[in-house]
């Protein structure tokens, strides 16, 4: 049986729990509730726990080496594992997706995100499946710079719908380990479920 990697970014430590940039710990956290998973140990540069998922053998990793250096821990996970690049879920937050979108996206550049910049550098390759979950840009009313912005927590709002948010993003992980990427993305996107009532389709969007 193949192993599969589902790696969440963010930052350790538990000041940046709640930022927007820590959105995947948010859900490979809910991911291992979920499904059973031990706590993660300390290994490969973050914390590590492997167990069953959509009758797959899966990792999890939350690379503890923060954000700019994410790649470091994923490359460790992947060469021990001697798991190909396609069989890598990384989820992350994206500025370029409005609030509560949640996308499917395979290789492609890092869009300024430096996490994925850290993972495409030491993997030597971008063809990695994405979660990536929406966060939106700041509005003109925010006082500070994008790199404020994803460092500062969800706010009340946010937070209210943050959980479900974080469950859209778990199923669709589960969706691409059981389905693979082509019906998982096909799914999300039929559904529309992770975006807002006024919002297009990821078909309308991507038009």
């Amino acid at each position: 049986m193949s192993v599969h990697l589902v790696v969440g970014l963010g930052n350790p430590g538990r000041d940046c729990e709640q930022n927007r940039h820590n959105v995947g710990f948010m859900v490979v956290d809910a991911l291992a509730h979920a499904h059973g998973f031990s706590d993660g140990r300390a290994k490969y540069g973050g914390l590590f726990s492997r167990g069953i998922l959509a009758d797959r053998d899966v990792a999890l990793l939350k690379p503890s080496t923060f954000m700019n250096l994410s790649g470091e821990s994923v490359q460790a996970a992947a060469a021990w594992l001697k798991v190909a690049p396609r069989e890598i879920i990384v989820v992350h937050d994206e500025l370029d997706l409005p609030w509560k979108t949640v996308r499917l996206k395979l290789g492609g550049g890092h869009a300024g995100h430096n996490g994925l910049r850290s993972v495409i550098q030491c993997l030597g390759s971008a063809e990695f499946v994405r979660l990536r979950v929406g966060i939106g840009r700041p509005p003109a009313s925010f006082r500070g710079e994008v790199s404020d912005w994803v460092l500062s927590n969800f706010d009340m709002g946010e937070t209210a719908d943050l959980g479900g948010v974080v469950d859209i993003a778990k199923e669709t992980v589960v969706q691409v380990l059981r389905g693979g990427f082509e019906a998982a993305t096909a799914q999300l996107h039929g559904l529309g479920a992770a975006k807002r009532p006024d919002e297009p389709t990821g078909r309308e969007r991507e038009k």
